[in-house]
């Protein structure tokens, strides 16, 4: 899965990596411990706001993590839907309409996993590109209208995401056994195409992205708790020092 994850680059650095031609709203802080239900960057491509008729622009901006249904009737079950199954995204009603018309990249420096040991405490693991790159995991998004707002209020729409994973590769199930859709830079315009609509092509893109290479080692147990955050929580530690379970 992946309940924890890093963006510290700034909006202008979003925009030149991935091609944005719009920014939306103010940026969230850097943050080394994005978790659940917290706001964070991300990239799509739809018109722009108040002009349904334009041409799409790739945006910069920001949801909430945890997929909220258009049918839903709170947001609580946000809470439960921070990931995706790729196996079952274009098949379970959950998912399949955001899958067909509603599809995302989440930035990221990286993210953490927590890896479970016979008698000792889960040890968190920092995976990221080996070079430092940015990468970008597939994800969708909805937009639930807020029922205690009126129609015509522009803040009655919550814009919310879910991010997919995968089975893990050899080489990162050792940690765990699942992680995030790592979409590589030449097919980020393919998983953003909003003339994409067709579920059996959205699933031929989902076969066709290639296994992340990432480089992962142990961190501290800091990062258990979402309060903690900064830049040393993505540092190295000895793995012997983590506590008995």
């Amino acid at each position: 899965m992946c309940g924890r994850y890093v963006l510290s680059r700034s909006d202008g650095e979003l925009v030149e990596l991935l091609g944005a031609g719009e920014v939306v709203g103010g940026a969230p802080s850097p943050s080394w411990n994005i978790a659940p239900t917290q706001r964070a960057r991300v990239v799509l491509e739809r018109a722009p706001d108040g002009e349904p008729g334009a041409a799409p622009v790739r945006q910069v901006r920001t949801l909430r993590w945890g997929l909220v249904p258009s049918w839903a009737k709170d947001t609580a079950i946000g809470n439960k839907m921070i990931n995706a199954r790729v196996e079952t995204v274009t098949e379970k009603p959950a998912y399949r309409r955001a899958a067909s018309r509603r599809r995302l990249l989440v930035p990221a420096d990286g993210y953490y996993e927590w890896q479970r040991r016979e008698g000792r405490a889960k040890v968190p693991h920092f995976l990221h590109g080996a070079d430092g790159e940015l990468l970008t995991f597939a994800g969708l998004y909805e937009l639930w209208p807020d029922p205690a707002k009126a129609e015509d209020d522009p803040d009655r729409w919550r814009w919310t995401f879910t991010v997919l994973t995968t089975r893990a590769s050899d080489a990162l199930g050792h940690i765990h056994d699942r992680t995030p859709v790592v979409v590589p830079p030449e097919m980020r315009g393919d998983w953003l195409d909003p003339e994409l609509t067709d579920l059996e092509l959205v699933r031929q893109v989902l076969d066709a992205v290639p296994e992340p290479h990432l480089a992962t080692h142990p961190v501290s147990t800091a990062v258990n708790s979402p309060r903690n955050d900064g830049p040393d929580l993505v540092e190295p530690v000895d793995v012997e020092d983590a506590p008995a379970g």
